[in-house]
């Protein structure tokens, strides 16, 4: 079972830069996208069909904002939309499948770039998405926490830690919530397979040239909770997809 994340940035823009060819060659079973910009009703979804994809769309109620799909050649056996909190479910940031004994949760971070407002308001989903975490831990123990989490955990995964440390994304406090939740009972998986290789990025800013340069942060992440640490066998990001300021990452299950 191969799951990808990705976050694209505007599916519409994605799908004019060759998105849909790209699906085509990787080929996952299961794709979490974040930050598509759209409802299901303003793009085509018949090529996503004929490759064989279900559905699924969280939108956010702002038109071109926010909002999450899974695509999945799976069926899932349950689909839940939504935390059940309003002021997150507004902007389409949280969508569950379960396919058997595993949850697999498709989740676009709030970003605090814009000013103390919306960090203000990250911190208030960062605490309410661990206590989420935890309750359905309870119910659903095999849990696979995947999309933009908008924060780089470690100083290997930003490109230069020192003048960021006071960046959103960067900041002491969202550092913290990360060791929080991987302390809980969360694995990245990227970093059970690469623990100490430097310089992989999932997100650059479009400006400068920077990803030209690699100038980027590690800010999207498959995290799963460690009962199923053995079954996963392969966590990679594909840094050759360019239709979005992000790249995709990709987890193999057994």
């Amino acid at each position: 079972m191969r799951l990808v994340s990705y976050n694209v940035n505007g599916i519409r823009a994605a799908i004019k830069r060759g998105f849909l060819d790209w699906l085509k060659g990787v080929d996952p079973d299961v794709i979490a996208l974040q930050e598509v910009k759209s409802t299901e009703e303003q793009i085509d979804l018949q090529p996503l069909k004929d490759m064989g994809y279900g559905v699924y769309w969280h939108a956010a109620v702002k038109k071109g904002y926010s909002g999450v799909a899974t695509l999945t050649k799976i069926k899932p056996d349950k689909v839940v939309v939504g935390m059940g909190l309003p002021k997150y479910d507004d902007e389409g940031r949280v969508l569950r499948l379960d396919f058997g004994d595993i949850s697999f949760i498709n989740t676009y971070f709030p970003s605090g770039t814009t000013g103390d407002v919306r960090q203000a308001f990250k911190y208030d989903f960062l605490d309410d998405v661990f206590g989420f975490s935890q309750d359905l831990r309870e119910e659903r123990p095999n849990l696979i926490w995947s999309g933009d989490y908008n924060i780089c955990h470690k100083p290997i995964d930003i490109h230069d830690p020192i003048s960021n440390k006071k960046s959103s994304g960067f900041l002491p406090e969202e550092r913290q919530w990360m060791d929080k939740f991987t302390d809980s009972g969360f694995e990245d998986s990227f970093r059970r397979f690469h623990p100490d290789v430097p310089d992989k990025y999932t997100w650059w800013s479009y400006r400068a040239n920077s990803r030209g340069k690699n100038k980027g942060w590690r800010i999207d992440y498959h995290m799963s909770t460690i009962p199923l640490k053995n079954r996963i066998i392969q966590s990679t990001i594909l840094h050759e997809a360019e239709h979005s300021d992000h790249c995709p990452i990709l987890i193999e299950i057994d």
